[in-house]
């Protein structure tokens, strides 16, 4: 007779299960929407512009709403996730996101807008740290760094259907069309709260805020026999008496360092990244690619490899680890961007390679935005230090794409390359001084307040 597996004592440690996958996909349509959210408004803005008579200021309004209400709904959720729990906060945000979708086709002025975009803003901030967290604390350490990874595929697939979608709209109807296409975001969103409804409560914070049973009772609905829930109890019972989980913790210690790392590396990265993905054929006509067709087919090329970079990031991350991973990839982010400075009248070809080869090349840190603040941070403070994080990034994402238009007009293409390989330049600098390796780490590793977080390895 074969002789019975003996049980994992972690979460950390059990057999991954088609339940994970599941998981993994609804916690993807945050992501989703978000980019499906701030693309769409983009295909909108012609007709939304001729029909409520927008000038450049309210027409910018409009656009940064989603983006302040994102900074404003991570920080502010991030934070109340921690205390009330994943569950309730996983389903509620999508409630709001569907309903001002909805309310956005009867918009009759630029304040009602740029509102109603604020408050989706709101929701797809609050999902960050929500989704993410709760899918970092179900999953086995072999594949989370894959599987929380694979998120960011979805921002591009988002970023796409909204293209897709409001391409289609302008054939059928033109730009009059532009009310529901804001609306459609409410069909995504009701299809994944429809795929969420059941979805169970972290049993991480259920154990570490005084529910024991009700933790038992999840581990042993998702795993069965294969996780010893009494060992997974004991464990994360200890862990609620090491971090107290107040919202000082994260600014104390060797936190403040992860805080400050995962925030900087965050913000280094998106800021060039938003502009160069927003305003791509702007930037290949000052190039001198003022044939609209090249300059809109080499955006549309660089747009796909962003997305197209994450897929080897996802093999690499489990398998070489997180810090040569978000090192390496800054480095040779730096490089592209830095010819583009010191050539800007280099042939078109030169040119399109570059951006192809730095959009290939962020495919690390964009799959390490998540998975860095979710492991380095306890159970009691993990969706805080998320919040926090995608917070810092979207000051960087507004100010580069506020600026960028600006820059190229005031100081030029190539001084405007520079001062983008200068921001991921700091970057690496900060990956190289802060980015520890927590492959193969226990979720929630390190003592009380992050006073001994664990020293950089190589």
């Amino acid at each position: 007779m074969a002789a019975l597996a003996t049980p994992a004592t972690s979460i950390d440690d059990a057999p991954l299960t088609p339940f994970h996958r599941r998981l993994m996909y609804r916690c993807s349509g945050g992501p989703f929407l978000d980019g499906y959210i701030l693309s769409i408004v983009g295909v909108a803005a012609t007709g939304m512009t001729a029909d409520l008579s927008l000038d450049v200021t309210a027409l910018s309004a409009v656009g940064a709403a989603a983006l302040v209400g994102i900074f404003v709904g991570a920080i502010v959720f991030g934070r109340l996730t921690d205390k009330i729990g994943r569950e309730v906060m996983y389903t509620v945000d999508l409630i709001v996101l569907v309903l001002a979708s909805i309310l956005s086709a009867f918009a009759t002025a630029a304040w009602q807008v740029a509102l109603l975009r604020f408050i989706l803003g709101l929701a797809i901030g609050a999902d960050y740290p929500i989704a993410t967290a709760l899918l970092a604390e179900w999953l086995p350490r072999r594949k989370r760094g894959t599987m929380l990874g694979m998120l960011i595929l979805f921002w591009y697939v988002g970023a796409t259907a909204a293209y897709a979608v409001g391409y289609v709209m302008i054939e059928l109807g033109g730009d009059g069309l532009w009310r529901w296409m804001l609306a459609s975001a409410a069909v995504p969103g009701l299809i994944i709260l429809i795929m969420r409804v059941g979805t169970p409560e972290s049993p991480r914070w259920l154990a570490q805020h005084g529910r024991p049973e009700k933790a038992r009772q999840v581990i042993t609905q998702i795993f069965g026999d294969s996780v010893d829930a009494d060992a997974v109890l004991a464990a994360e019972t200890a862990g609620a008496r090491q971090h107290r989980g107040r919202l000082g913790d994260v600014f104390r210690g060797g936190y403040l360092r992860r805080i400050a790392f995962c925030g900087l590396f965050y913000l280094c990265q998106v800021t060039p990244l938003f502009a160069i993905y927003t305003f791509g054929p702007i930037i290949l006509d000052a190039f001198g690619l003022n044939e609209g067709t090249l300059a809109y087919l080499g955006s549309a090329l660089i747009s796909l490899l962003f997305l197209v970079g994450c897929v080897p990031a996802l093999r690499w991350v489990d398998a070489w680890g997180r810090r040569p991973l978000i090192i390496w990839s800054f480095v040779l982010m730096v490089i592209p961007l830095a010819v583009l400075g010191v050539a800007p009248t280099a042939p078109a070809v030169i040119v399109i390679t570059c951006f192809c080869l730095y959009a290939l090349f962020s495919g690390g840190p964009n799959i390490l935005e998540w998975t860095y603040p979710n492991e380095l941070f306890p159970t009691n403070v993990r969706a805080t230090a998320v919040g926090i994080s995608t917070a810092v990034s979207r000051i960087g994402a507004a100010v580069g794409t506020y600026l960028l238009p600006q820059s190229l007009n005031t100081i030029g293409v190539g001084p405007t390359m520079l001062v983008g390989a200068g921001i991921t330049l700091v970057g690496l600098v900060v990956c190289i001084a802060w980015a520890e390796e927590t492959k193969d780490a226990a979720l929630g590793a390190g003592d009380a307040q992050g006073a001994a977080a664990p020293e950089v390895s190589a």
